[in-house]
């Protein structure tokens, strides 16, 4: 499930995107740019008006060693369980690399991967931040408890606030699929369930506005005092 195949590249799109792939672990095989290439030229290529004036093949993704991700003693994941919303997967891989966690898991089916509508959403973080796949979600937190890390699923409801937990050292933090949340499964392979308390009348929030503010949780509470 680690590393790339060097074979056929991957076209991304979007000035971030495709800046932050300049400068990231992927090699940039070739560019396209407004006004050298016409924009529906741009907009064939890449299968979105969203381009900017700038496509880019690249090298396939790299996807990493999902038994990596904890390595550290103080590292933080975002599991993701099943999200399919690549523009949700994009702002969670941005919120988590401004946030400096060291990871994200998603699934390796029934889940979008890295495509370039994610790549574009995350403003390019994915191009810095460790994205792996896993099998089964589940198992893959049973071996991040056996790795030493507390698993904390968000669940809304839940009678523990996100911030009546310990988020220093190991942690991980499970968000669930859209409009699914974490399946059964998912949610008794984690330690706690915490929730983010709710005054107003919408029921939940954004998959990747909840994982903000699940991880400025856990860099508050590992900031050194004062």
């Amino acid at each position: 499930m680690s590393g790339a195949d060097q074979g056929e590249g991957q076209l991304i799109y979007g000035r971030r995107a495709v800046a932050e792939a300049e400068r990231g672990r992927r090699a940039v095989r070739r560019l396209w740019r407004a006004p050298e290439t016409p924009d529906d030229e741009l907009e064939g290529l890449c299968g979105s008006p969203d381009h900017q004036g700038v496509v880019a093949e690249v090298d396939p993704y790299p996807y990493a060693d999902p038994g990596s991700l904890l390595a550290a003693d103080d590292a933080l994941v975002v599991a993701l369980d099943q999200v399919q919303d690549p523009h949700n997967l994009g702002a969670v891989c941005r919120v988590a690399e401004v946030a400096g966690a060291a990871g994200v898991v998603i699934h390796e089916r029934r889940a979008v991967g890295v495509t370039a509508a994610v790549c574009k959403a995350s403003a390019g973080a994915v191009e810095h931040l460790p994205v792996a796949r896993v099998r089964n979600l589940a198992d893959w937190l049973g071996e991040a408890k056996q790795a030493g890390a507390w698993v904390y699923g968000a669940e809304a409801g839940a009678p523990t606030a996100h911030t009546g937990v310990d988020w220093k050292g190991r942690a991980v933090i499970v968000m669930g699929s859209e409009g699914g949340g974490l399946r059964p499964r998912v949610a008794s392979a984690c330690d706690v369930l915490v929730s983010i308390p709710a005054s107003g009348r919408v029921e939940s929030l954004n998959v990747s506005v909840a994982a903000a503010v699940f991880l400025y949780e856990a860099v508050r509470q590992r900031a050194p005092s004062g």
